[in-house]
């Protein structure tokens, strides 16, 4: 078949000539696909911009999300029938709207709960699936809101990254149902024993310390999307450092698990620098942090006033003695009053 003096197959030769030796200019078509591939990459854990986009926890895990809310839960109705939980409504309240309000710049993925603990430590925990608990130590020792969210977020930071069933998982726990509380790591320790009298090896209530850099990375970010100045997480530190040198030991069974607390400070300060952009403006405290400071300082003191209980037995000192009337039972010989000792006479 002939076009004017041009064949079909002289066309047909053109058009496969063409098509080979197309310049890379003209085949533009190739670089979408590879670009859509681009873009399926995961933003980084250092990317704060892309909160809420990232997948940190990722990783080995054996658990579901449903069943890591379900392993949570039964360990929160652990604690709570242990430890004392703050009921007063603006205690509770404001705490809470701290936590969610990190919690809506996170990257987590399922619901938290949060509750307060009646303890004098300074000090905080996540458990598994979401429930988390903040002691009231940590408010009163906190100087102002920023301190609090920044040990608030660095436990926001273990939930979204399911630090929890991840170390389950690895195996570096043992058997989870003869362990009830064994996931209260991060910020727990010495305080959730104290508050809810839980006779735990200190063993189990760690995270790694790789876990721990990576939730205070994450916990900076959360505060910093919040709002608040991130420089209050390096603060509570740095107060909590200077009450271990006043009193050496003081936060060693607190924190047991974590880096050295100057390490934390110097990757804090460096993170801060390098991967936080300045802003104008930050929540450094509010006037409520002052009133809920002052209350539970209220409830703290109306609690040690409280008088015992009238028939508890209890062991009375005599004037000048050092065995305690009633030790060995009343009859046994008393030491005068002073004021009763015999006086000597001059005989005339």
């Amino acid at each position: 078949m002939t076009i004017g003096s041009i064949t079909f197959r002289t066309i047909l030769g053109l058009s496969l000539s063409l098509a080979v030796s197309m310049p890379p200019a003209l085949a533009q078509n190739q670089k979408p696909a590879e670009t859509k591939t681009e873009k399926k990459k995961k933003p980084s854990k250092k990317d704060p911009d892309a909160i809420g986009e990232r997948d940190v926890g990722k990783g080995l895990n054996w658990y579901s999300i449903e069943k890591e809310i379900a392993l949570g839960k039964g360990l929160a109705q652990e604690i709570e029938r242990q430890a004392k939980i703050v009921d007063d409504p603006v205690i509770a309240e404001y705490v809470n709207r701290i936590g969610q309000n990190l919690v809506r710049n996170s990257d987590c993925q399922f619901p938290v709960t949060i509750k307060v603990i009646d303890t004098d430590e300074p000090n905080a925990m996540a458990l598994p699936g979401g429930f988390f608990y903040v002691n009231t130590g940590l408010i009163t020792l906190a100087e102002n809101e920023s301190e609090i969210a920044g040990v608030m977020g660095h436990e926001i930071a273990h939930i979204a990254a399911r630090h929890g069933t991840k170390q389950a998982t690895r195996g570096q726990l043992v058997n989870l149902a003869t362990i009830p509380l064994i996931f209260m790591g991060g910020w727990t320790g010495y305080g959730i024993r104290q508050a809810a009298s839980v006779a735990i090896p200190l063993g189990f209530l760690k995270f790694s310390r790789g876990f721990e850099e990576e939730a205070d990375l994450l916990g900076l970010q959360y505060m910093y999307k919040a709002g608040y100045d991130p420089n209050g997480f390096v603060d509570f530190f740095e107060k909590l450092e200077a009450m271990n040198k006043r009193k050496p030991g003081t936060i060693a069974g607190w924190f047991s698990s974590h880096p050295p607390t100057g390490d934390r400070i110097v990757k804090a300060q460096n993170n801060i620098e390098e991967l936080l952009k300045a802003r104008p403006e930050y929540v450094v405290t509010t006037s409520e942090f002052e009133d809920v400071k002052n209350r539970i300082l209220m409830l703290s003191s109306r609690r040690r006033a409280t008088p015992e209980d009238p028939n508890r037995p209890s062991l009375r000192r005599a004037p000048g003695s050092t065995e305690p009337i009633g030790a060995e039972g009343d009859d046994k010989k008393k030491t005068e009053d002073p004021d009763e000792r015999p006086t000597l006479k001059r005989r005339n």
